[in-house]
């Protein structure tokens, strides 16, 4: 006696690859209300999908997020530092402005 097997049949890896190839949303609101006043909405989004189609879909933010890239985190810091001596230079001209100003 022998098992039939179907002859078309999707593993979970199957589904999986169409999943990631494809991608997948799910969307939802929860929104809590009294006496017709809205108290609180919390909005779910989930996207499963493979990194190359987020990329292809413009779902890229785990490339600029400083807790998630270190090359972001370095680019962050030196935007950061250079703002900082920038901040610096217009201090010290506006103190030199101030001086000026209180030895007239």
């Amino acid at each position: 006696m022998s098992i039939e097997h179907p002859t078309q049949s999707n593993s979970i890896v199957d589904v999986l690859e169409t999943v990631l190839d494809k991608g997948v949303v799910i969307a939802g609101d929860i929104r809590v209300g009294l006496a017709d006043v809205e108290l609180l909405t919390i909005k779910i989004r989930l996207i499963v999908a493979s990194v190359d189609k987020a990329k292809e879909i413009g779902m890229d933010w785990w490339e600029t997020d400083p807790y998630l890239n270190s090359k972001a985190a370095q680019s962050n810091n030196e935007a950061l530092e250079k703002e900082n001596e920038e901040l610096q230079k217009r201090i010290a001209q506006l103190e030199k402005n101030m001086q000026e100003v209180y030895q007239k």
